[in-house]
């Protein structure tokens, strides 16, 4: 009889050590699988982001034709972009991005301010897929936010915290507007 009651004790232990280990394996498994979701919603925007960079050139090139004397614009786009080709961080594409932004609002105030311009068929059709691009961008930043937050929620709840400080699992930032982007831009001739 004693032995078997030291088989049960066993039995309950190893239960309870299964149950501990599956906990953190569950844990784990799910902070990689938001961790990799907010990775591949950044992809998305960065999909949009190139969607819009792919836009730039031939906005540039027909309203170029029309604003010689309009260069420093060109100039600040193509800075903008340059930054957002060399940034590394998703913070740093973020700010850049806010700056293509600037750039382009600056750029769509002139095309609406010169008539002979906004009735080009091209620059018509090449502001309504850049229109188009930046509602898609602006969902996907959404989605990021999201996913975000639900995987900085998981890594600060119990006790997933606990597994997310064993295997280093660090917030992710959230997407944030660029610094006067609230701003319409000002257009002087």
């Amino acid at each position: 009889m004693r032995r078997f009651g030291w088989f049960i004790v066993l039995g309950v232990v190893l239960v309870i050590i299964l149950a501990i280990v599956l906990g953190f394996a569950g844990s784990y498994n799910g902070l990689v699988k938001k961790s990799q979701a907010v990775d591949a919603q950044w992809a998305q925007v960065e999909t949009q982001y190139q969607r819009r960079f792919d836009l730039i050139p031939n906005l540039v090139a027909t309203a170029k034709g029309y604003l010689k004397q309009e260069l420093a614009i060109f100039t600040e786009i193509t800075q903008a972009r340059a930054a957002y080709s060399s940034a590394q961080t998703t913070d740093a594409k973020a700010v850049a991005a806010g700056e293509v932004e600037v750039a382009l609002s600056k750029l769509i105030a002139i095309v609406e301010d010169n008539p002979e311009i906004k009735s080009d068929q091209v620059m018509i059709g090449l502001m309504d897929e850049l229109a188009g691009t930046e509602n898609r961008i602006s969902v996907e930043r959404g989605r990021y936010n999201t996913d975000v937050r639900d995987y900085n929620t998981a890594i600060k709840s119990f006790p997933t915290n606990i597994v997310a400080g064993m295997f280093n699992f660090n917030e992710h930032e959230y997407f944030k507007s660029v610094s006067g982007d609230d701003q319409p831009p000002v257009v002087e001739f």
